[in-house]
């Protein structure tokens, strides 16, 4: 399946002459597969964890962010998949439009692939997602170590009823912030907070 394929629903759910979203135009992928962590102020206010899988970011819905602590398993929601560009969106998106209002980049960085077989194979890391369950280690500028996503409802690969658990992996030395209230919270990319972000865009 190609790009503009596992874009429809992306495109379809939105009027890119009344929102700064990117459309979604060939990007380049670059050798590390990267992700990103987004707070968004929308309807309700959530978290956004996306991944790149090949060409697009696979993207889950976490209501209360990713944790550092093995012990909190969080529900994760997915979403449908963004392009490559969206890890650097950060702004406000238009009341009415869709997932209307303010967006920050609150992690960034690079991942690693770590699924494997039962004779510890690695498996490619689209077919581990499909099979639901992933493992991966994150580099950001905030979370450092590995995690894992786990289906565990759903599972006919269109998304529709799927719920999955994003939870850190226990043991080692623990890295990273912990989930930071999402109002004070700052982006990884300026500095700014949800507020500061929405009063620049009223000034604009």
């Amino acid at each position: 399946m190609g790009q503009h394929e596992r874009l429809r629903d992306y495109r379809g759910k939105r009027r890119f002459d009344r929102t700064r979203e990117p459309e979604g135009r060939q990007a380049p992928s670059g050798e590390e597969s990267r992700f990103v962590v987004q707070i968004h102020d929308a309807s309700t206010l959530h978290f956004d964890f996306r991944l790149q899988v090949d060409d697009v970011l696979k993207s889950w819905a976490v209501p209360k962010g990713p944790s550092a602590d093995p012990q909190d398993k969080r529900l994760a929601m997915p979403t449908e998949d963004h392009p490559l560009e969206y890890e650097e969106f950060e702004g406000v998106i238009q009341e009415g439009e869709y997932g209307g209002g303010t967006v920050i980049v609150w992690d960034h960085g690079t991942y690693e692939p770590l699924s494997h077989d039962r004779k510890g194979r690695p498996v490619d890391f689209e077919e581990s997602l499909a099979h639901g369950h992933a493992t991966f280690r994150l580099n950001g500028s905030k979370l450092h170590g590995e995690y894992a996503l786990t289906r565990f409802r759903g599972g006919k690969g269109d998304g529709e009823g799927e719920a999955w658990l994003l939870v850190k992996a226990s043991g080692g030395r623990a890295r990273g912030h912990g989930t930071p209230d999402p109002r004070r919270a700052r982006s990884a990319r300026t500095g700014r907070t949800l507020a500061q972000v929405a009063a620049d865009d009223r000034e604009e």
